[in-house]
């Protein structure tokens, strides 16, 4: 029998999303529905504060229950947006949520919203709560050697110069000795084969 494939939650759950399952019994498909709906709108951007007060009005749940149910829900769409849909199946990600003995009325609704018409939404929303640093858009390098300097250990010291343009248009420029390059290139070459290593591990396979 094939090994599964690792959770789109990670090797561990969240504690939010435990917390969930756990606060979801008794609660009643209708009830679900206002709250998914009330984190959906948060998720995307919208002010939700007045729905959310009118929810806790108007139910029977424990107010600290449903802080569990509302963080959980967020945690779970908030995980599951993030992974490509090339990546993350629809029939995986249900699965994954019946593990946590999440009723599968609510099974469906999280589907509907994490491969529906609200997911571009959702990304979209998503792409701009994270945080972005300028990507490099244009690297120049040369090697120097210093004939003229203050320092004897630095005469004829060969160096590698560098430029580099960002993605908001400004120029970084630079000086690296050829040892620190060296260095600077072994460690990148490791952890490029450590990423690869890890690409190979079945357990981080979301879904071939």
């Amino acid at each position: 029998m094939a090994a599964k494939d690792s959770s789109f939650l990670g090797s561990r759950i969240p504690p939010e999303i435990e917390s969930m399952s756990k606060n979801l019994k008794d609660v009643d498909h209708e009830m679900f529905r206002k709250i998914l709906k009330a984190v959906v709108s948060a998720l995307e951007g919208k002010d939700s504060r007045e729905v959310m007060k009118a929810i806790a009005e108007s139910s029977a749940i424990p107010q600290e229950r449903l802080s569990y149910i509302i963080s959980g829900m967020y945690r779970v769409l908030s995980e599951a947006i993030r992974i490509p849909t090339s990546s993350l199946k629809q029939e995986a990600f249900k699965e994954d949520l019946r593990e946590l003995r999440i009723p599968e009325d609510f099974i469906t609704d999280f589907s509907s919203v994490v491969f529906g018409n609200r997911r571009a939404a959702l990304e979209a929303a998503s792409s701009q709560k994270d945080p972005h640093l300028p990507t490099v858009e244009d690297l120049k390098w040369r090697v120097d050697v210093a004939i003229s300097t203050s320092s004897l250990a630095r005469a004829l010291q060969p160096s590698v110069l560098m430029q580099m343009k960002l993605s908001d248009g400004t120029f970084h420029r630079f000086e690296v000795p050829v040892s620190k390059f060296q260095e600077l290139r072994y460690n990148v070459a490791l952890i490029l084969k450590e990423m690869n290593d890890l690409e190979k591990r079945s357990i981080l396979k979301i879904q071939d």
